[in-house]
């Protein structure tokens, strides 16, 4: 059977833990189920609060539905009118037409995938873009979704959580803010550009956003912005490259390192996550940590100075770096070890002077504390699952601020002893972070394979294998 994905996913329909529906923008069908204040304030990087998206319950969608008409017993109807004749004459492929005539609702109306620009949703075993472009009405590609969403739900708990992920493709966006419209992303937000190509590619709770990434992945973003000119396929292949480099340059890196060579190669690129997140999602956190490895690989290697340019040029692309820059910085105190304080400064100066003059002193902006919005947590953050325990959020916070001081100092303490722990130095970030998502397992993974740090590799293995579900339905 063909596939017909586009090139990028910006947005997913989550019931429970499933994804059901992947999509290369915003959909139509599934706004149904919500309403304005079923937005979703969530951290999309840790201390940085962002729309995030949508969420209800099974229960309060099943009855927004109903209200449109959209029930299960109508689309059985549907489904029962379409066999045999017109479940056989639009199915996909031979293999969908063999068993055309045993198809139900759900899998009649099914939808794999939302396609933006042609305004469609391609069907599973059914061609139902076809069978739109045969009625010649439009607006039926959203009711033969409503009546697949309402098969969806007819079985569920009703207090099974129905999520929207509207997060967009930010990369590009922000790019081009600044090196199309001569704009600055950490103050002009997409909204000031509705006509610009990205802008409908984007999520719409991203619209009102300035950019909260580093100012050295933004000045990527605007070579990204430039190279890629209007078109969205070539900016998202772009990034999905970067990234899937980014993964292999770390699995190369990490085999380097360690002694167990093809056990740190395995680990790194044989994990599902990251080959459906970095290749196929174009997340920069692997960029970062293979700067990190390059820092680590360059310093063992007596190139001192080109290993502290990699550790600047990483902690400017994302926080999360300075955790292990300070770690190694203890360790190389400790033991009087001469590093590059003149590369980690010419290229941090080079980077922060660009970008000052690019955006002035904006970029500060896209830096804030941790602690300013613990209050925002991902379903699938430790510290969330402690309140869904019963555990009160005040004392939730204080548990994990302790947690990550007490492990930061014991890890300072292993450093200036000699021994430096960065895999589980990302295994703490990973346990304590309020906002966890599945492709964070990268900081602590190519760490721990690096360093051959069996207990590390375990820790990061099970991150990997709880936050799956988030990635594959399983």
């Amino acid at each position: 059977m063909p596939s017909m994905l586009p090139t990028a996913t910006t947005c997913m329909l989550l019931i429970g833990d499933r994804v059901v529906l992947r999509a290369n923008a915003p959909p139509e069908a599934e706004y149904i189920f919500f309403e304005i204040g079923d937005i979703e304030l969530r951290s999309a990087e840790p201390g940085r609060v962002r729309e995030h998206g949508y969420q209800t319950t099974v229960e309060r969608a099943r009855a927004r539905l109903a209200q449109l008409g959209a029930t299960s017993a109508l689309a059985h109807e549907c489904a029962n009118t379409m066999q045999p004749v017109l479940a056989a004459a639009y199915a996909r492929g031979p293999a969908a037409t063999h068993v055309a005539r045993y198809l139900g609702p759900l899998e009649l109306f099914q939808a794999e995938h939302y396609d933006a620009g042609a305004h469609v949703y391609r069907g599973l075993f059914i061609d139902l873009a076809a069978i739109v472009a045969d009625l010649r009405m439009p607006t039926a590609a959203v009711a033969m979704q409503a009546l697949y969403l309402a098969m969806l739900l007819e079985k569920e708990a009703d207090e099974t959580t129905v999520f929207l992920s509207t997060d967009a493709w930010t990369y590009w966006e922000y790019g081009r803010i600044a090196a199309i419209h001569d704009g600055d992303p950490y103050v002009d937000t997409p909204n000031a550009f509705p006509n610009d190509p990205a802008y409908d590619k984007a999520g719409a709770d991203w619209r009102d956003t300035t950019s909260v990434y580093g100012p050295a992945f933004t000045l990527v973003s605007e070579a990204v912005a430039l190279a890629a000119g209007t078109s969205a396929a070539a900016a998202a292949w772009i990034f999905k490259v970067l990234a899937a480099l980014g993964v292999l340059a770390c699995t190369l890196l990490a085999a380097r390192l360690a002694r167990d060579k093809p056990s740190a190669a395995a680990l790194v690129g044989w994990n599902p996550l990251f080959a459906i997140h970095f290749a196929g999602g174009g997340h920069n956190d692997s960029i970062l940590i293979a700067l990190t490895l390059g820092a680590l690989a360059l310093a063992a290697a007596g190139r001192k100075q080109l290993a502290g340019a990699a550790w600047a040029f990483a902690v400017l692309i994302k926080w999360v770096p300075l955790v292990f820059f300070a770690l190694r910085a203890v360790a190389a105190r400790a033991a009087r070890r001469p590093v590059g304080h003149a590369g980690f400064a010419v290229m941090a100066a080079a980077i922060i002077g660009l970008a000052t003059t690019r955006y002035g002193l904006d970029w500060v902006r896209s830096v804030g504390p941790l602690a300013r919005n613990a209050a925002e947590q991902s379903s699938y953050a430790l510290p969330h699952r402690l309140e869904q325990l019963g555990v009160p959020h005040a004392l939730t916070f204080v548990l994990t601020l302790t947690a990550l001081a007490a492990g930061l100092l014991w890890l300072g303490r292993e450093a200036a002893r000699g021994r430096v722990r960065l895999g589980l130095a990302g295994c703490l970030l990973l346990a304590t972070t309020p906002w966890l998502t599945p492709w964070y397992a990268i900081w602590a993974v190519p760490l721990a394979a690096a360093e051959d740090d069996r207990r590390a590799q375990l820790i990061s293995l099970a991150f990997c294998a709880y936050l799956l579900p988030q990635a594959i339905p399983v």
